[in-house]
């Protein structure tokens, strides 16, 4: 390709909206220009990484065995229906009618109708399987942000294993776990695996591969021993807390004006925040339920959904929360509540001598017991780990990193086939579910993604693995002949030699071509100009390292070929 004749808009200026620096660099750079929120254009470069990057999923996919189909966007409600999913997902799925009324959505996922396909399988004889697909998804984001990071319309590869039980998932989801990980190495990426929520995926077990990143929206909690987890997921150690002596019923506290935890505890040294009882009332499945928590705890609301095993919740409406216990916020608690629902995180059993509100503005009980004073529905997970707290696995503290997730491995077990009646005979001639995993990466995230993970001060320093171009050819004097028949040669010889490269020869100065080859990060540049042909050389030069090189010109398309054959490894 010759750079006279690209597509390749760069700019000076960082675009305005742009926070996160793949975005910044890969609108300057002139890999994508955004259409509407959410909604990106891949200009040329763009589809070029892209591509690469798929090509590199596709390889790792094929290499354990996976078989590529291309399945459809629009898919029929219908079936999403039968799955519980039409309305599990409200908000995100794109839905419309079609002429005839019927009900229609965007794909935003692939799980029901691969599972469709799947029924095709009659026999355990079949199994295993696994099927994989490139296609567009789409994802009512209510914030989409961050340019490729988190938008609304998006290519995303995800495949789906098919076995007869749960051995066979094992298998495969161990098959995934090592593909992602290779990929995601080649993309030059450095992947943490952690546990994670499932989500409206469903299932009981999901691996989130993460990359540490300042624009990254996830926190995972990590120890030094290994242990990594979503802190939608994520579990800790924490220290015991000595709690007063207290003898006899709660007392009534006048509390005039008092609202949160941090001002009660600042109330004549009444209660730290760690023997106090948060209080929070949330409505689930469209019933007021309370919610208890250890005063210095934050809810983690993902816990909850996945804990009671329902989407349908939210936090409750004031009018509704002082009609059901006559208080409003600030001044809520559970003991002697019968009407209601109690959820409690475990951190509070046996804590005695705590402090809760009294279910009347201005008014708090102390020295509540509350195994003795509260009746506990259930006991759950609820709260959000925090820094420093011990590691479930070993006891040191644990670290909380900013991370992007690049990759989500899930296991279905019979989730989908058992709702849509895809089965098979077993050995015995017995029908029985076929048992799923399901397996996503998003491609534009992982293009964005290395860019967070790879860049310095002048712009992109791509990977040699998903490059637009491995290498450049600068011509520095245009009207120098010597200069420009020595630049084609070279750029001869580097497409000779498999490597992908492109010539500039724009009638630009040269610091303009450098300032351009940097910020789109082509690995290697060879800069040809009549100062250093009169000395017999050209200067080949490493984006990553900046080193510089001065070569023979005959000699310098096999130096760059050969460096880039040792990179693709």
């Amino acid at each position: 390709m010759r750079w006279s004749q690209a597509f390749i808009p760069t700019l000076r200026e960082d675009p305005a909206d742009a926070e996160a620096v793949s975005h910044r660099l890969l609108v300057r750079g002139g890999f994508i220009r955004q259409l509407m929120a959410g909604s990106y254009s891949l200009l040329p470069l763009g589809k070029r990484v892209a591509d690469k990057v798929t090509a590199v999923v596709r390889q790792e996919m094929e290499a354990i065995g996976g078989q590529e189909f291309e399945l459809p966007v629009v898919h029929p409600g219908e079936v999403w229906k039968q799955t519980g999913r039409w309305d599990d997902v409200e908000g995100i799925l794109v839905k419309f009618k079609d002429r005839r009324g019927a009900d229609l959505l965007l794909a935003m996922t692939h799980e029901e109708i691969f599972t469709l396909v799947a029924k095709e399988l009659s026999s355990y004889r079949q199994l295993p399987q696994l099927w994989y697909h490139f296609q567009t998804k789409f994802r009512d984001e209510p914030r989409p942000r961050s340019g490729l990071l988190r938008v609304r319309e998006f290519v995303m590869k995800d495949s789906y294993s098919f076995d007869i039980d749960d051995a066979g998932l094992d298998v495969q989801f161990e098959r995934h776990r090592a593909a992602y990980t290779r990929i995601f190495e080649r993309l030059g990426l450095e992947p943490i695996p952690v546990e994670a929520s499932s989500g409206v995926m469903g299932g009981n077990e999901s691996v989130e591969f993460m990359v540490e990143a300042a624009a990254g929206e996830d926190l995972i909690a990590v120890c030094r021993c290994g242990y990594a987890a979503n802190l939608e997921k994520a579990t800790s150690r924490l220290e015991p807390v000595a709690d007063g002596p207290w003898e006899g019923p709660p007392e009534r506290v006048a509390t005039p004006g008092i609202r949160t935890i941090a001002e009660l505890a600042g109330f004549a040294g009444f209660a730290a925040p760690q023997r106090q009882v948060k209080t929070l009332a949330y409505v689930v499945d469209g019933a007021l339920t309370l919610l208890l928590l250890r005063g210095d705890h934050e809810l983690q609301e993902q816990k909850l959904i996945d804990g009671l095993g329902t989407a349908d919740v939210r936090p409750g409406h004031p009018d509704e929360i002082r009609d059901a216990l006559g208080a409003l916020p600030g001044s809520l608690g559970a003991v002697g509540v019968s009407a209601l629902r109690v959820v409690a995180d475990p951190a509070l059993r046996g804590r005695v001598d705590m402090v809760t509100g009294a279910n009347e503005d201005d008014w708090h009980l102390r020295g509540v017991d509350v195994e003795r004073d509260i009746v506990v529905d259930r006991w759950l997970d609820l709260r959000e780990v925090s820094a420093g707290e011990g590691c479930s696995e070993c006891g040191e503290p644990l670290e909380v990193k900013r991370t992007i997730e690049i990759g989500h491995i899930f296991k279905l077990e019979t989730t989908y086939s058992a709702k849509l009646g895809a089965t098979v005979l077993d050995a015995e001639g017995v029908e029985r579910p076929i048992v799923m995993g399901s397996y996503g990466i998003g491609i534009g995230r992982n293009v964005a993604a290395v860019v967070e993970a790879h860049h310095d001060e002048s712009g992109i320093v791509w990977p040699v693995s998903v490059a637009p171009y491995e290498a450049v050819v600068t011509v520095v004097t245009l009207d120098d002949v010597a200069a420009r028949d020595t630049a084609e040669a070279i750029y001869r010889e580097l497409l000779e030699r498999g490597v992908d490269a492109i010539i500039d020869d724009r009638a630009e100065r040269p610091g303009v071509k450098f300032a351009d080859a940097e910020l789109i990060g082509i690995p290697y540049r060879i800069n040809v100009g009549p100062r250093g042909l009169a000395d017999g050389i050209v200067e080949v030069m490493e984006r990553r390292t900046g080193d510089r090189t001065s070569v023979a010109p005959g000699e310098a398309a096999a130096r760059v070929a050969e460096a880039v054959a040792a990179a693709r490894t």
